[in-house]
């Protein structure tokens, strides 16, 4: 049975998931903004833009009629140049400083971006910084061409981290923030983005005899070389997650994984056996069978 099948909710959350390793031997995953939710995004901040666009006009009418009437003739060449050049700051400020500002100043995000939950990073999964963003949002030019951002779809689509060109130079790529995913138990409440994908080193388990009975922790390798790795990451996955659980949900659940477990080794749990010390031995297991 195909992985999607027996764990629908530790599927969606795999999917498209990047994975770094930082220089503190920390694995950070990271799931991928594709184009349709940064399409969304990006529409968000452009109604906004447009929004502001409109009221900084309202606010130019409002003082041109304000001002005192003169003709044509009177106005100077270098008052029209002047106009100019401050029509050319305010577009840039406007549209690239616009996304160059918020995602410095703003946790990677601009407001269509936090909006459908989408943030900046750098390629190391650190913050991104104002040179990155200012880097990545100049050559934002370039992925408009020749229209609709196509040459930016176009390298997105060409690459699995989903970037375009300005991610390609500014070394930065847009992940999704999973702070109020399902939880995987059915139950209610919020995780942090680091708490539903770092998986914290298991805790050592003391062994007892082995057996086709198993007691706690111990199985023979056989048997447990018949689990898969995508068993191995439900697991660790439960144990980067129990602290979000009341007692009552963590036990059944862990005695649903333990059982489900033990059945696809075809051995049997002691009567005494502790459902939380069974996987946390079979991770470990696991664990040294790859090393």
């Amino acid at each position: 049975m195909a992985f999607a099948e027996r764990y629908p909710a530790e599927s969606a959350l795999a999917a498209d998931l990047l994975t770094i390793d930082t220089p503190e031997q920390v694995s950070l995953r990271f799931p991928v903004a594709g184009v349709g939710s940064r399409f969304l995004a990006l529409f968000a901040d452009c109604v906004i833009q447009a929004v502001a666009y409109l009221l900084l006009f309202l606010v130019l009418v409002l003082i041109a009629s304000a001002a005192p009437k003169t003709s044509a003739a009177q106005v100077s060449h270098n008052a029209e140049k002047w106009t100019i050049a401050f029509l050319i700051v305010v577009h840039f400020l406007m549209y690239w400083g616009y996304f160059a500002l918020f995602e410095s100043f703003w946790n990677g995000q601009t407001p269509g971006k936090r909006l459908f939950k989408l943030r900046v990073i750098q390629d190391s999964g650190r913050q991104i910084t104002f040179f990155e963003s200012l880097a990545r949002n100049l050559i934002r030019i370039v992925d408009l061409l020749p229209g609709m951002y196509l040459v930016g779809v176009i390298s997105m689509i060409s690459n699995r981290q989903h970037k375009r060109l300005g991610d390609l130079a500014a070394g930065t790529l847009v992940v999704h923030e999973r702070r109020t995913e399902e939880p995987l138990w059915g139950g209610t409440g919020s995780r942090t983005l680091t708490a539903a994908l770092f998986t914290p080193p298991v805790e050592t388990p003391n062994f007892a005899a082995p057996g086709l009975a198993a007691t706690d922790t111990d199985f023979p390798a056989d048997a447990v070389a018949r689990l898969s790795p995508d068993d191995l990451m439900v697991m660790e996955r439960f144990f980067a997650r129990i602290l979000d659980m009341d007692l009552e949900t963590r036990a059944n659940l862990a005695d649903r994984l333990a059982r489900q477990m033990t059945a696809k080794m075809g051995v049997t749990l002691a009567p005494d056996a502790k459902p939380e010390r069974t996987l946390e031995g079979l991770v470990r297991q696991m664990r040294s069978f790859g090393r």
